[in-house]
């Protein structure tokens, strides 16, 4: 089995690390660089990047603070955050990215998955949703029959989880996966932010019917959740933000904790 892969996530907004709940109400968590060169320091396996406003107020990511991050880490680096282009894959790797993570632009364009991928690599085009729980509704008898809300599905949100779209998060992986991807990161609009677990069953659907490294990210709040996610959701990597960045835990912690359970990390 390949190790599990712990990488911290800095959510950037207005030039700081922001931590929000459930998309909103973010609280400063500090500056991009200096907690980018802490997660180096402890371990981390990778550092995410996210200029969460960026695709919805329409303007590129911003450059200078990728590069300025790059500068401080020897840990691979992924990028995201209004992306729209094949020529705004190449900024992000040449400013020192060694991946880029495409949202909005890849579900409202997924032609540019496939052109990133022709052009720099599947390896290095990383495919993101936003995703919520939805159901679709069963006949009136069935549904107070099985005492449900109908069939559950994860609903597919852009512009930083501001707009929906009806989309259907594991169709538009499928497609995402035949067209080039590389890597999915299902990030959970219900768990996002409450630190009470992840999504387990959206991370485990994902992995079970895709041949593609899947990152669970939304939700971490215990070093068990962790774990949960890796044995029970079949997760390839543990993406988490607000234990880290307000130290309740440090990768060093969640690695250990994982590997005394049996799950192979790198320590």
């Amino acid at each position: 089995m390949l190790a599990k892969r712990i990488i911290p996530c800095l959510d950037i907004m207005e030039g700081r690390v922001v931590k929000g709940f459930k998309f909103f109400d973010h609280r400063d968590a500090g500056d991009p660089v200096e907690q980018a060169l802490e997660y180096d320091r402890q371990g981390a396996d990778e550092v995410v990047f996210y200029d969460i406003t960026a695709s919805y107020e329409k303007r590129g990511l911003v450059l200078d603070l990728v590069s300025r991050v790059a500068d401080q880490v020897f840990i691979p680096l992924t990028v995201g955050g209004g992306l729209r282009s094949v020529e705004d894959i190449r900024d992000s790797l040449r400013a020192g990215a060694d991946k880029v993570s495409i949202n909005t632009a890849a579900h409202l364009n997924p032609d540019l998955i496939r052109q990133g991928a022709e052009v720099f690599g599947s390896q290095c085009i990383v495919v993101a949703v936003d995703a919520k729980r939805n159901y679709r509704p069963r006949s009136p008898k069935r549904a107070e029959r099985e005492g449900d809300h109908g069939d559950l599905w994860w609903e597919i949100y852009l512009n930083g989880g501001r707009t929906p779209t009806g989309m259907d998060a594991l169709e538009v992986l499928r497609r995402a996966e035949e067209l080039g991807a590389g890597e999915f990161v299902l990030n959970s609009m219900d768990a996002d932010g409450a630190k009470m677990g992840y999504d387990i069953e959206l991370t485990r659907r994902v992995a079970e019917s895709s041949n593609l490294p899947v990152v669970a990210s939304g939700g971490a709040g215990t070093l068990e959740h962790t774990y949960e996610v890796v044995a029970e959701g079949k997760a390839d990597a543990v993406l988490a933000a607000s234990v880290f960045h307000f130290r309740d835990y440090t990768v060093r912690d969640i690695k250990q904790y994982l590997r005394d359970r049996g799950v192979p990390v790198r320590l």
